[in-house]
Formats: C-alpha cells, structure tokens, sequence
C-alpha cells in the first residue's frame, strides 16, 4: 500500500523539488503542502499521514516546536483518532555534526539541497519502521496492545531526539540568536589558500566553489585557490544563504557571477561563469525548477 505523507517547508521551491522527488520514487501519496509549523498541525490533525517530511527551519513555529506540539497532545495509547504522532523525516541545512542527533532518534533527516538517492533512502526506512510498527503503509489509529507500545516507544524516542539536537544547536549558536541574526554575523570574508598564502577574500568576489576528491576548490575573478573547509556543506554554513546557490551537488555558485545560463541536453542547463575561464557548471536535475525560479526561465 502507498505510504502518506505531508510536505511541510516555508520554500515553495525546495516542496516543489521534494514532491518530484516522492513522485518518482512510487508508492507515496502526498496528501498535502505546508509552509509553516501551524499548517503543520492543522494538516497533520487533518489527515493523518504516515510520515511528515518537515523542514527545521521555519517562522514562528519551527520543525522542532511541531513536533513537542504532537508528543504533549498525543494520546498515552495511542489510539484516539486525531491523536496518533506521525513518522518524521527532518529537512535540515545543519551540518552533520548536529544531525547525529537523528540517528538513532527519528526515522531519517535529509540534507538540503535534497539528492533523490537519500529521499530513496529515506522513503525504505519510514516504510520499513511503519512494518516495525504493525502498519501496512496507511495511518493507523488503533491498534493491538504491542503496537500502542511501539508507538509509545517511538514519540519517547524522538522526543529524546529533539530535546539532544535542540540542546546541540543551542550550544553551537548561543542563546537568543534567530537564524536572521546568526545569517547578520556570517563573516564578510573567507579565507583561501593559494599556494603557501592564505588569502582573504571578500564573499562577494567568489564565483563559484566545487570539490574535487575531497578538496574544495575556490574560484573567484582574479585568484583560485582551496578551502580549509572539509565538505560544501560546511562551507555553505559561513556564506551568504541570499547568494550562494548549490546548483548541483559537486558546486556552489554565486548566482551574482552567473555570467549566461546555457541550455543542455533533455531540457537541463549549465551555468557559465564569469571567472577567467569562463567555466561551465551543470545544474542538477533536482535543481532545474530552482534555475527557472531565479531567473524566471
């Protein structure tokens, strides 16, 4: 039977690119769309859906307040209708440090932007937990006693889960800091290694930056060099989330470098920068309706 599920993220764009992505990968019914956590409740109360795939970051009630919201109101049987805690998969930007926190906790957390292999991946582990759980891949309110127990088990866990990750994030960005806030403090430059100096660079200046066998590479109008930073992901933490883009999963680009958007094979495109070379990046297909979004194609 098709597993149901709820989309719930503030970014039109990143539910349009994870709806494709639950579509392609079959046997998934998307009951409906969210842009914030209070549609989160009301949608999840309303129908009730296997699993909820849930942004983090969010305004006014965020990924994290969602969910205590649906652990405080749960049933302790778990079985009055209305009141059965869904299945959560967290979208997150964190870096990987913070998302351990999932492991053993939630059913499965993806890192944005979302590459299908992982929406797979996680699509297996929800259905495998709704087995786990004596579901058949529909909502279930009722239930046999060791079912009821299960269910007990898992709001408990994740209830763990959220209370460590919060704890986590809270010590990594200091009390009484919103996300605008923290994005006001990014630094203005970053520093690149070309050769034996280290040189500082101005975010704005970077046109693109990509990783080749585990070296990120850093390319701006006038130097090229290396990143001290281990993956894109870390470095997608200290730029500016306004102007850099992860066009495809090997680069980030500046979309104020993008020097001409060159269409390619089977309706996708590749970027062409304006650096030196004039380097030409790929647009992941994951990416193609962003492309279009930004710049109205």
């Amino acid at each position: 039977m098709p597993i149901t599920a709820l989309i719930i993220d503030d970014e039109q764009l990143a539910r349009e690119e994870l709806k494709f992505l639950l579509d392609s990968a079959g046997n998934v019914n998307v009951l409906a769309e969210g842009s914030n956590g209070i549609e989160a409740v009301e949608l999840i109360e309303e129908h009730q859906p296997d699993v909820v795939f849930l942004d983090v970051q969010m305004p006014g009630l965020d990924g994290f307040a969602v969910v205590k919201h649906l652990i405080d109101h749960a049933s302790p049987d778990g079985d009055r209708v209305g009141q059965r805690v869904p299945l959560i998969v967290f979208a997150t930007a964190y870096d990987q440090y913070a998302v351990r926190a999932f492991d053993v906790n939630a059913v499965d957390y993806v890192l944005k932007p979302f590459d299908r292999n992982r929406i797979l991946q996680a699509v297996a582990r929800t259905r495998a937990r709704l087995l786990d759980n004596g579901q058949d891949g529909n909502s279930v309110n009722g239930g046999s006693l060791p079912e009821a127990a299960a269910r007990r088990g898992a709001r408990s866990g994740t209830d763990a889960g959220i209370n460590t990750l919060l704890e986590m994030l809270h010590r990594q960005q200091g009390p009484g800091h919103s996300s605008s806030e923290l994005r006001s403090k990014l630094p203005s430059k970053l520093i690149v290694q070309v050769q034996s100096r280290l040189l500082l660079v101005d975010q704005a200046e970077i046109c693109f930056a990509a990783i080749e066998d585990g070296t990120i590479r850093v390319v701006t109008p006038a130097i090229e060099g290396h990143s001290k930073c281990r993956t894109l992901e870390d470095l997608l933490e200290l730029l500016d989330p306004h102007l850099f883009w992860r066009a495809h999963r090997g680069f980030v680009v500046n979309i104020n470098h993008i020097r001409e958007v060159v269409p390619w094979f089977k309706s996708s495109y590749q970027l062409r920068m304006d650096d030196r070379k004039q380097t030409e990046i790929p647009v992941s297909r994951a990416q193609t309706r962003r492309l279009r979004e930004l710049f109205n194609l």
